[in-house]
């Protein structure tokens, strides 16, 4: 290197001519920092007479200074400067800037390229030849025929071929492939058009052991006219970076592709889509029976010297129906210590085997269904990686290759690796989710009804039909409350949200409606109790959650089949549906009350009469709402399926879901109760006034003989008689007229008393010498079960007696 102005000290090791090329150093402030010998030989200035003096002063007079735009890191462009002895001498110059990221600027490198020293410093008229033939980047020329005319050795070695033997053939001639004939295609557009073409293509060519990804560029040979002689071929191997390309196109095809549901298999199933046929021919997962561990977080240990059990969730192969598989979709299959299944998930990493007869470890045995089908598909290389997940070993995916000629090498493993992770994280998304769902929907079906009443009133049936499963467990319900006096509540209900605590409200509320009901409310009063319940439920939320975060909707109803009607009530709720015998449907117009929770609204009930064999459709929202439809749209389908004449309410049920339900799930829950009304004849009835007037109550007693009598229930006229005696006279003493006695006869005998005051009678414990107090006791000891229920005109006492037989 120079430090002066002298000529440098020729070294063996630096083989450059110093003097060949000025160069000097300007700083920011515009000052020369550095001068070389071959800037004194351009100017004659000597290195100490320059450093420190501005660089302008080397211009020639009348000479401009001259320099890049504000920014620029680099300027171009001739200069005249001033010699020594005072001639000007015109420079071409290149200049650097050093250091463009100080806050001054930075200093210039200024370069300026000097005749060579020496007679002749030409290039050997060889050099061009030397330069095709012996570089290593594969090159072919091509006539205007696309004739071969000659190639280098880099290309003759990728074709396999010398240059003598394929010298004038066209490019489908020589490679003899469809990617050839397409290469060829391209060429004939370059001659045409005289412009450069790139294109890359994918390819095993006869003296590669592999395929490669090569990047061509046809550059057309033209003369100084402008006229195309030819084709030039020049290609790059571009493997590495394609197959780098491919990995990582993967990884992101399986971040989009894999875990779009939270189901196990469909995972499972998305693995194998990814994989296949980009990474490998035949694919499997096979996981471990871990649905029904509770030992979550906790790592399932494989040991290495005992068979793994794997059940088959998934597989996929370039050939139609997986006929690679030695066994089924669903079924399990034992795997043996030296298997890559078994080996990969006894040590926790990737395993690759070769296959056939360079296979090792003893695996497949030989005889074995597996070993035919390693024998039959030409199964050369497999790779086993565990499926691993949150410290859980959930299973194993295993690729296999036939197609793809070569085995499996790190990068694939690193690629599995990588794809597995994904997949692994969903499965085991989905596993949690699934269990978890379980429990909550076993919690919640444990809060329905489990089986519905038979009640004489009316024939009934139900569906409930969960949410899909990304919504959640929601909290509809339904229930049939057999009544006194034949009568029966329906019941269907709607709690807001989804999860676990909308299951335990609406337990809760179904508990309460029916406590309610067995007071024998009316269906507004009931509604009104009910609302005052959610309002309570709503405040003893946990602290932060904002109050009235407990809501529902409530539709409430009572049929009684001896007069025919129906008294129904709601409660922010859809109102029921009527399919009448005749086949027409009517939507019930309800005065739709407030949602429960809201507080401080009354409910208005209604009262309709049903002929025999009316259809009566209470439902939750989630059967008519659906997001590719409006309400009115749902409640026309749900009129067209109940107009359809069917068989059994069963049949009515599913015929109702299927028209109404979408195949890929309901987005909230749905609840369905169907009723069908019945009409008890008025020959199973007696009604009789009874005066205000003890002695009345003898001749109501040989009355209920008599009907008991015209019944054939002669073995229950003692008991009845001592209930209607008793009920009777509580009525005369106790109450106002006017005063009824009814009994029905049904698959129990039922005696009512009914009178205009509203007292309700209740049980007490007689004393010793007590002269009254002992009826009611009486009455509960002789029947099976007794109540009362108040109405508008007062109340009724009810008893009822089992059937003989």
């Amino acid at each position: 290197m120079t430090q002066s102005g002298d000529s440098p000290t020729p070294q063996p090791d630096y083989p450059f001519d110093e003097t060949a090329t000025a160069r000097a150093t300007v700083n920011a402030s515009g000052a020369v920092a550095d001068w070389n010998a071959g800037a004194r030989r351009l100017l004659g200035w000597a290195r100490e007479e320059v450093v420190g003096r501005p660089a302008v002063d080397l211009l020639a007079d009348g000479q401009e200074a001259a320099g890049p735009t504000a920014g620029a890191t680099r300027w171009d462009g001739t200069v005249v400067l001033r010699h020594r002895d005072g001639r000007d001498v015109p420079v071409r110059l290149l200049a650097h800037r050093t250091d463009p990221g100080t806050t001054s600027g930075g200093a210039w490198l200024l370069v300026s390229a000097l005749p060579r020293s020496g007679s002749d410093v030409r290039p050997p008229e060889d050099v061009p030849r030397w330069a095709f033939v012996r570089s290593p980047c594969p090159v072919a020329i091509y006539d205007t025929e696309l004739r071969l005319l000659a190639v280098n050795a880099a290309m003759a070695g990728v074709i396999g071929l010398p240059e003598e033997q394929i010298r004038g053939l066209r490019i489908p001639e020589i490679g003899g492939k469809p990617q050839s004939a397409e290469l060829e295609q391209q060429m004939l557009r370059v001659l045409a058009t005289g412009e450069r073409l790139d294109v890359e293509t994918f390819m095993r060519t006869g003296g590669e052991a592999r395929e490669h990804a090569w990047s061509a560029h046809l550059t057309p040979l033209t003369d100084d006219r402008g006229t195309v002689h030819g084709v030039c071929l020049t290609a790059h191997d571009i493997t590495e970076t394609y197959l780098g390309r491919r990995r990582l196109q993967l990884v992101n095809d399986a971040s989009v592709r894999i875990g779009t549901t939270l189901d196990i298999t469909r995972t499972a199933e998305e693995l194998t889509e990814v994989c296949v046929p980009h990474l490998a021919d035949f694919v499997t997962v096979d996981l471990l029976d871990l649905l029904d561990r509770d030992d979550v977080g906790e790592a399932h240990v494989v040991a290495p010297s005992a068979d793994v059990v794997l059940r088959r969730v998934a597989q996929l192969s370039v050939t139609p129906g997986c006929p690679e598989a030695a066994i089924d979709l669903g079924s399990t299959g034992a795997y043996a210590p030296s298997s890559p299944h078994a080996r990969c998930l006894a040590v926790g990493r990737p395993v690759i085997q070769a296959l056939g007869k360079h296979g090792a470890h003893d695996w497949p045995e030989p005889d074995s269904p597996r070993a035919r089908v390693v024998e039959e598909y030409g199964l050369h290389s497999v790779m086993a990686v565990p499926v691993l997940a949150r410290g859980v070993t959930l299973g194993v995916a295993v690729f296999y290759r036939h197609r793809h000629p070569e085995p499996f090498v790190p990068d694939d493993v690193l690629l599995a690796e990588e794809i597995t992770a994904r997949a692994a994280v969903c499965i085991d998304n989905a596993r949690r989710f699934t269990r978890e769902r379980g429990t909550a929907l076993a919690l919640q079906r444990s809060l329905l009804p489990q089986s519905l009443p038979r009640p004489a009133a009316v024939e009934v049936a139900s569906r409930y039909l969960p949410a899909a499963p990304h919504a959640g467990i929601g909290g509809d319900w339904f229930d049939v409350i057999p009544l006194s006096g034949l009568r029966v509540a329906l019941v269907v209900g709607d709690v807001v949200g989804h999860g676990i605590q909308a299951s335990a409200t609406m337990g809760r509320l179904r508990t309460a409606v029916r406590t309610l009901a067995d007071v024998d409310l009316p269906p507004d009063e009931l509604l009104t109790h009910l609302d005052d319940l959610v309002i309570r439920l709503s405040q003893e939320t946990d602290v932060g959650r904002p109050a009235g975060d407990v809501g529902a909707t409530c539709l409430y109803a009572v049929y009684d089949p001896i007069s025919r009607t129906c008294a129904m009530a709601a409660a922010g709720h859809p109102t029921p549906a009527l399919a009448l015998p005749d086949g027409t449907v009517e939507f019930i117009d309800i005065p739709v009350g407030p949602p429960l929770g809201v507080g401080g609204l009354p409910f208005e009930a209604v009262e309709r009469e049903l002929p025999e064999g009316a259809l009566l459709a209470l439902y939750t929202d989630g059967l008519i709402e659906d997001r590719l439809r409006d309400i009115d749209e749902g409640r026309a389908a749900l009129a067209e399926a109940l107009g359809r004449p069917a068989g059994t309410l069963d049949s009515i049920c599913q015929t109702v879901l299927d028209k109404l339900c979408p195949a890929s799930g309901a987005r909230d829950d749905i609840a369905l109760l169907l009723a069908r009304t019945r009409v008890l004849d008025a020959s199973r009835v007696a009604d009789w006034e009874v005066e205000a007037d003890p002695a009345a109550v003898s001749r109501i007693r040989h009355l209920v003989t008599d009907q008991l009598g015209a019944w054939r229930l002669d073995e229950l006229v003692f008991t009845t008689e001592l209930v209607v005696s008793e009920l009777v006279t509580n009525a005369i003493r106790h109450a106002a007229p006017p005063i009824r006695l009814r009994l029905i006869h049904d698959a129990t005998l039922i005696c009512e008393v009914s009178d205009s005051s509203s007292t309700a009678p209740h049980l007490r414990r007689a004393r010793t010498y007590d002269e009254g107090g002992r009826g009611l006791l009486l009455v509960a000891q002789l029947t099976q079960r007794w109540g009362s229920r108040h109405h508008a005109r007062g109340k009724t006492i009810w008893a009822e007696q089992s059937l003989p037989g």
